[in-house]
């Protein structure tokens, strides 16, 4: 079948094989002619390439891997566990897609859409999406595909103008790209439509009067879209460059697919726990949750919806005179209910780089990464719920029909302080809390210029691990610990840290400079089996199996019980059984009978006397004799393990020996280290004396209020002025995007006139005008006409009556 499925190609027209089938060969992934190909490097500038992923699976069985040095896109059809499975198989030679226009930047990232048709090559300059099928020709054996520019008005190539911070497909969309930018605009382009103007443009405003304003406060750095998980569908989570996660709820993309049974979840949550609370606030929420869900999804007030229907489509609408809240910052849960304070903690350094959304069964897991090297886990506490805020209308793009065809909205931050105890009330529009999990320190090198770079991907099959793509490499982080889940259980269980392991290395050995990789993805089969394909700057291919099952198992389960109760039998095992018990414990006690006083009378030689002496007799046999037996036939049967243990002890004697022949050899060398090493600490003292008597020992260490501001004052340099640079060069482009805007208009202001000024209202009745005073012009020219032919008439007949008669 994949066979088949690589010989496809879609067009218009049918398609005819050039290549016959024996000429493609299956190959590992590893050894494909695309990886192994000589003089094949990628541009490893240290500005981008640690951010860079080239690599993208569609989820089933073909691989997409960008070349920046001749622009095309490879096209890898793979047979995941063959011929072994743990092995990857790749065909040779693979399908070359060429964009059919020219692409003046370099691509940094590209990533798939849900189905496999479309491909998103995007930099932090412009923006561009390749159909993959549907191609337009096909030149030599490259296939060239159909490339549409993205919001080419918005995001230029100047490197002042604004630059794309995070773009991503939509989860529920085919065809919806969001992005967000450096101008604090999240915009989400709709490619059937129109992918040069945005459909929804959403104007982030966090405002905050409880903390203090930063520069880092207000620029965001990365977002992430919400998985299948009640209102988180409809979420946007956005992380700012402070730490600060703030929520988007609810956004849509127009003509998107829903299951009607999670919209219908949702709706008639709002009715029961919405609509039916004491509270005003929260029915007044619900309310307006529940007429947003009835305008988006006109099915649901057919009542049979969820007979007939299996998805909803949402349609295009946004309320008139209200806006979407900016929900946050999310604040995280403390001691005794309260809340802390949001931001950078005391062991994160730097500031916030990238952001991931994790649903782990219905845990909703964030992961921060912070340019110090680390990871901040944190989950959220209760479910999301949308908030708009009233008095803030949006603005709205329509046709000449009244059909909504795109919006925009200033969406801010009401939050202004929070209770010292959480109020659990649903629909109230306070943002979900936030419960820590951990913090992970990644240990990486930190460079003084932008910190480390990390990318967070989540493996395909096993939700609770996470893989971190960085400067040295690739590590897994698996989650041992999820708060709800470990509450339904019942447990007291100490919270596990999650567990840190080294996936791939790339630094070099003795030094601290790392080759970072351009590639990364994570592939499963319908298995259970999962491999990591990496891709290095030298174009190289690393493909690596990973272990799935049992991860999440600790490795020490009923250790507690267990050890106590082995603890005898392992005694007993190391005792070499040579003897047996009944032996060492000596014969059994016999029995004698009471001496009667008549035995004393009976002589031996009588019957009496015979009789008892056979009875004494017996016993003797019965109890020492048998045992001497038994002591012979067993010493005797031990005999050869008894000589294989002397023999084992004369071994272990020779070789502690041999040993201490050794030792006794290497003691004058240990002796002379031990000199040499004395030597050594005199002379580290005599120069330690030396520089302490040096005028800069003297100097007193900082204090912690000095160390707090150089700490501040780095901080400053590090992350303030970047966010500051990237604001202003926001505010550049926004200006000179006016200023362009004023001068076009001014000079079509010039071209047209002053009479331009008319409003299009008043144009169909100065038409009608001009038509009657046109009309009123002809018939008093026809009348002006007649009055000089009559004129012209009694002009000649006076003539003719003053010519004298003849």
């Amino acid at each position: 079948m994949r066979i088949a499925l690589d010989a496809e190609e879609t067009n218009s027209e049918p398609r005819r094989s050039t290549t016959p089938k024996e000429e493609v060969e299956w190959v590992p992934l590893e050894k494909h002619p695309v990886f192994v190909a000589a003089n094949n490097s990628i541009d490893g500038d240290s500005g981008v390439a640690f951010s860079r992923n080239l690599v993208a699976w569609d989820g089933s069985s073909r691989l997409y891997f960008w070349e920046p040095k001749s622009n095309c896109l490879h096209r890898l059809s793979l047979r995941l566990g063959e011929p072994e499975p743990t092995s990857i198989l790749a065909a040779s030679p693979s399908k070359v897609l060429r964009a059919d226009m020219e692409i003046h930047f370099a691509i940094h990232k590209i990533s798939i859409n849900r189905n496999g048709s479309a491909l998103l090559l995007f930099s932090s300059e412009r923006l561009c999406v390749m159909y993959l099928y549907g191609r337009t020709s096909k030149k030599d054996v490259n296939l060239i595909c159909r490339t549409i520019m993205i919001g080419s008005q918005t995001y230029s190539k100047s490197s002042n103008d604004i630059r794309v911070l995070k773009a991503s497909w939509h989860p529920y969309s085919d065809c919806h790209v969001g992005i967000l930018s450096s101008d604090s605009v999240f915009r989400l382009f709709s490619l059937a439509l129109d992918p040069l103007q945005p459909e929804q443009e959403y104007y982030l405003q966090p405002v905050d009067q409880g903390r203090s304003r930063s520069a880092s406060s207000m620029c965001p750095a990365d977002f992430s879209f919400g998985g299948d998980h009640l209102w988180d569908r409809f979420s946007v989570f956005i992380l700012f460059g402070d730490g600060a996660i703030y929520i988007l709820c609810p956004v849509v993309p127009f003509g998107s697919l829903f299951k009607s049974e999670s919209v219908l979840e949702i709706y008639n949550d709002a009715h029961i726990f919405g609509l039916k609370s004491a509270n005003s606030k929260a029915a007044s929420n619900s309310k307006l949750a529940i007429s947003w869900l009835e305008a988006t999804f006109p099915e649901l007030q057919n009542h049979e919806t969820e007979e007939n229907m299996s998805l909803m489509r949402a349609h295009a609408y946004a309320q008139f005179d209200a806006s979407l809240t900016l929900q946050g910052p999310l604040r995280r849960v403390g001691q005794g209910g309260s809340e802390d304070p949001v931001g950078r903690s005391a062991e994160c350094e730097g500031r916030a780089s990238s952001f991931l959304y994790d649903l782990v069964s219905k845990d909703t897991i964030l992961v921060t990464s912070w340019s110090g090297g680390q990871l901040q886990i944190d989950a959220l506490a209760d479910e999301i719920q949308p908030v708009w805020s009233a008095g803030i209308p949006s603005r709205l793009r329509v046709d000449s029909q009244g059909h909504i065809l795109g919006l925009a909205m200033i969406c801010e931050s009401i939050t202004s302080g929070f209770p010292e105890k959480l109020d659990h009330t649903v629909w109230l529009g306070n943002p979900p809390p936030l419960l820590r999990l951990a913090i992970v320190d990644l240990a990486l090198p930190r460079r003084a210029e932008s910190g480390c770079n990390i990318l967070l991907f989540v493996d395909p099959l096993m939700p609770e691990r996470i893989y971190s793509l960085h400067d040295g490499g690739i590590d897994s982080i698996v989650l041992h610990f999820l708060p709800f889940t470990s509450q339904a259980n019942g447990k007291d269980d100490t919270m596990r840290t999650p567990s840190v392991h080294p996936v791939l290395n790339t630094c070099q050995s003795g030094s601290n400079t790392a080759s970072p990789l351009c590639g990364f993805a994570s592939l499963s089969d319908s298995f259970g089996y999962s491999w990591i394909v990496a891709v290095t700057l030298s174009q190289e291919c690393i493909v690596l199996e990973t272990k799935t099952w049992n991860l999440l198992l600790p490795p020490n389960v009923d250790m507690e019980k267990k050890p106590f109760q082995l603890e005898d039998k392992s005694e007993e095992r190391d005792i070499p059984t040579i003897i047996s018990k009944e032996l060492l414990s000596g014969p059994r006690t016999v029995l004698v009978p009471q001496a009667s006083p008549s035995l004393r009378s009976i002589s031996p030689d009588s019957i009496e006397g015979r009789s008892a002496l056979h009875q004494y007799f017996k016993l003797f046999h019965e109890t020492y004799v048998e045992y001497a037996h038994k002591v012979y036939l067993e010493l005797k049967h031990h005999a050869p393990q008894l000589k294989k243990i002397v023999d084992d002890q004369q071994a272990r004697l020779g070789d502690a020996q041999q040993k201490l022949l050794k030792v006794a050899e290497k003691q004058p060398v240990v002796e002379k280290r031990i000199k040499r090493a004395v030597q050594m600490h005199i002379s580290l003292e005599e120069r330690l004396q030396q520089l302490r008597n040096l005028p800069g020992f003297h100097k007193k260490p900082l204090s912690k209020a000095e160390q707090q501001f150089k700490s501040e004052l780095d901080h400053f340099r590090e992350v303030e002025l970047d966010a500051l640079h990237s604001s202003v060069d926001a505010l550049g482009a926004r200006l000179r995007r006016y200023m362009q805007a004023s001068k076009a208009n001014s000079h079509q202001k010039q071209i047209t006139g002053r009479k331009s000024y008319v409003d299009k209202a008043q144009i169909p009745m100065l038409k009608s005008s001009l038509e009657k005073l046109s009309l009123l012009n002809s018939e008093n020219s026809k009348k002006v006409k007649l009055v000089e032919s009559s004129l012209r008439t009694r002009e000649k007949g006076g003539r003719e009556s003053s010519l004298p008669k003849p």
